[in-house]
């Protein structure tokens, strides 16, 4: 008696085509991305490379589809389930990018809906340049009560998204000069 998972067959040539298509649409994803939040996706240099190159295609014609092939055989060296969480951030499908959004939203209409709110940011975010988020708040309700363009509104959210990510979290490291 032998172990079922010993005598299991190779992938068919269906699956496999199958998997080199999921490798390619992923990898046409990675296009179609923004060049911004391309960024902050992490692949290998040689992936990256085949990505920018299919970006520079304006074109979406024979040459474009033979790069996105290339990109799919690229791939096939790559874990794509990183790639694949990094993606689901960028777009905001991530469970926890789409509360943090949510978290930001709340916390911008409470800020509208009292200035009081203004002195819980700064204290939870003592970088925060209050002067200038009350300037916003005063903006955004005056945008609001005139029917203008949510400029100010949209400034408030990027300035409490800004806050809210780990890159602007202060440091303790090399605060101090070690001698």
């Amino acid at each position: 008696m032998t172990d079922p998972e010993e005598e299991q067959a190779p992938p068919s040539k269906t699956q496999r085509k199958r998997a080199m298509e999921a490798l390619q649409e992923l990898g046409k994803e990675l296009v179609d991305l923004p060049v911004d939040r391309m960024k902050r996706v992490e692949l290998p240099e040689d992936l990256r490379e085949a990505v920018r190159a299919a970006q520079r295609m304006s074109r979406h014609d024979e040459a474009r589809r033979r790069q996105l092939q290339y990109i799919g055989r690229v791939m096939r060296d790559v874990d794509p389930e990183p790639i694949r969480r990094s993606l689901a951030v960028v777009r905001g499908d991530s469970v926890d990018e789409t509360a943090k959004l949510h978290r930001i939203e709340r916390l911008r209409t409470a800020l509208l809906a009292d200035e009081k709110k203004l002195y819980e940011i700064a204290e939870n975010f003592p970088s925060v340049d209050r002067q200038h988020l009350r300037s916003l708040r005063r903006a955004a309700l005056l945008e609001q009560e005139q029917g203008k363009a949510p400029r100010s509104y949209r400034a408030i959210f990027q300035l409490l998204k800004d806050l809210d990510s780990p890159a602007e979290a202060p440091s303790t490291e090399n605060d101090h000069d070690h001698r």
